[in-house]
């Protein structure tokens, strides 16, 4: 074995940027040498100053590969269309705003629809005159993009059970993919700790609270997911701590082993029934006539138990 055998130009035609690029990506040594003085004394290069050229270009080259497979990856097809999906129905809905004040007073149309129901009534009308088919054209865009939306939301229910099985099945394929979304990627929400999972989606609340300026927040996004919604404003904080608990090892396991484990599944459903179960408990002691200040103890301890998730 010589010198240069296990650098990355060996073997490497100077004009293959290619070769070169796979080679940057792929190659590896046991210890750093004088790669610049082997390069040229091995025909690579004519000079050092010519092989840190092809070097540059070698890592550039392989630098936006390596961006381009990141792009194609299947979690980020999946943040590309839960924002699609975002965009188009934001979209949608302010042109039918637009229209609604448009249409409204250019048109006789009979509806007590708002909004893109509105969009899709006057989308069906015949227009007139060039007024009315331009407004009638942008009734059309609207129903349009209310269609794409749909179709995106189906894309992204269908495609978040293959890309995250547990926490497609523990937040549902949309609320799964909006916390891939806002963490950047399921790897890193699986680096994630489960209190910052907690809160994403409220960064505007955190930073007002870590200014002083507003309490600190309980849920983002997550409080769309019905354990969270569901539960009595006394209970939220247990509730989306637990959640967050659970989710964080959900996008762990499916970035890490990608395999579903109904027992996480279990576990949450086990900690939410405790939870919920407080608000029954202190209505019977109510009922009963039992001092309030042993519910607010038993609450106490509950909650130090779910923060310990």
């Amino acid at each position: 074995m010589t010198e240069t055998d296990d650098a990355w130009f060996a073997g490497v035609d100077p004009g293959d940027a290619a070769a070169a690029a796979a080679a940057i990506r792929e190659a590896a040594a046991d210890e750093p040498r004088d790669w610049p003085a082997l390069a040229v004394e091995s025909g690579f290069a004519a000079e050092e100053a010519e092989y840190y050229d092809r070097l540059h270009a070698a890592t550039v080259d392989a630098a936006r590969e390596a961006a381009r497979a990141a792009g194609r990856a299947d979690d980020q097809q999946l943040i590309h269309a839960l924002r699609a999906m975002d965009d188009a129905e934001r979209t949608a809905n302010e042109l039918a705003e637009r229209l609604e004040e448009w249409a409204g007073a250019l048109l006789d149309v009979d509806a007590d629809a708002t909004g893109l129901d509105f969009a899709a009534v006057v989308a069906a009308h015949e227009p007139a005159d060039a007024t009315e088919e331009r407004a009638v054209s942008l009734a059309q865009r609207a129903v349009d993009l209310r269609d794409e939306r749909d179709d995106l939301r189906a894309f992204v229910e269908r495609r978040a059970p293959e890309v995250a099985p547990n926490l497609a099945e523990m937040a549902g394929p949309v609320l799964a993919a909006r916390l891939i979304s806002l963490a950047g990627g399921l790897e890193s929400l699986a680096k994630k700790p489960a209190g910052t999972v907690q809160v994403l989606g409220a960064e505007d609340a955190l930073f007002a609270h870590l200014r002083g300026h507003a309490p600190s927040p309980k849920h983002g996004v997550i409080f769309t997911h019905e354990f969270v919604r569901g539960t009595r404003p006394d209970d939220r904080g247990s509730a989306a701590r637990a959640l967050a608990g659970k989710l964080a090892i959900a996008a762990r396991i499916d970035h890490y082993a990608g395999e579903r484990r109904a027992s996480v599944h279990e576990d949450l459903r086990e900690r939410m029934e405790t939870i919920r179960a407080r608000a029954e408990s202190e209505s019977d002691e109510t009922t009963d006539g039992d001092d309030g200040g042993e519910v607010a103890g038993g609450d106490g301890a509950a909650d130090a138990e779910v923060d310990d998730e």
